[in-house]
């Protein structure tokens, strides 16, 4: 079994050009924190997202989900439950008008209860595995692509994948956490100031 999973990735790319990325957490981030959900109906989007998402697709950024799934390997959902949260997701942000790239996803976890996924894998975040597989079928720049999430594992992920990196602050980092915030290349409140943060880095960068 492989230890990176993606489910229906976009691949009609120029291989003689590299396109940049944004990588966005699903929850919390781009999807409302819900834990363990794989209900497509109780999947709602953050705020900002449809905004955030809008804004980057028009500057030309590959849009691509990487999100931890250790559900599957507790045994609270079966890997096959993802196949109708991906579709949810792709379902949402098409009424906005939203392409994502990719959604990769990792059911592993060391401690889980299910012996299949039961592993240390190297694609559960803060591993960057998901996102060099992404990088390397979707022929992605990973030096001018970024990271989203609300997590200080996400911002590792990003940086340790070589990618800028964007934490969605919600106030809910502990004190230890808090004194290494200045790890991500911003925090912000929402996915909509991350994108305007994004676009204002890339063309205070040109030339």
């Amino acid at each position: 079994m492989e230890n990176q999973k993606i489910l229906h990735p976009t691949n009609n790319f120029n291989s003689q050009s590299k396109i940049p990325a944004v990588f966005i957490d699903k929850d919390g981030t781009l999807i409302e924190d819900v834990p363990n959900n794989v209900d497509p109906q109780l999947m709602q989007l953050t705020t900002g997202a449809i905004e955030g998402l809008q804004l980057l697709s028009k500057a030309g950024y590959k849009l691509i989900v990487i999100t931890n799934q250790s559900g599957v390997a507790r045994g609270y959902f079966p890997e096959s439950a993802l196949v109708a949260v991906e579709a949810r997701s792709r379902e949402i942000l098409a009424e906005a008008g939203i392409l994502l790239d990719g959604f990769y996803y990792c059911p592993h976890h060391p401690n889980g209860v299910v012996s299949e996924y039961a592993i240390a894998c190297e694609c559960r975040k803060p591993k960057p595995g998901l996102i060099l597989r992404a990088a390397a079928q979707q022929n992605i720049d990973l030096s001018n692509s970024w990271f989203i999430g609300d997590s200080l594992c996400d911002v590792e992920a990003g940086h340790s994948a070589g990618c800028k990196t964007i934490l969605i602050d919600k106030g809910n980092q502990s004190e230890s956490q808090i004194s290494c915030l200045e790890i991500a290349d911003y925090i912000v409140s929402n996915l909509s100031i991350a994108a305007q943060a994004i676009c204002k880095h890339s063309l205070a960068n040109l030339g």
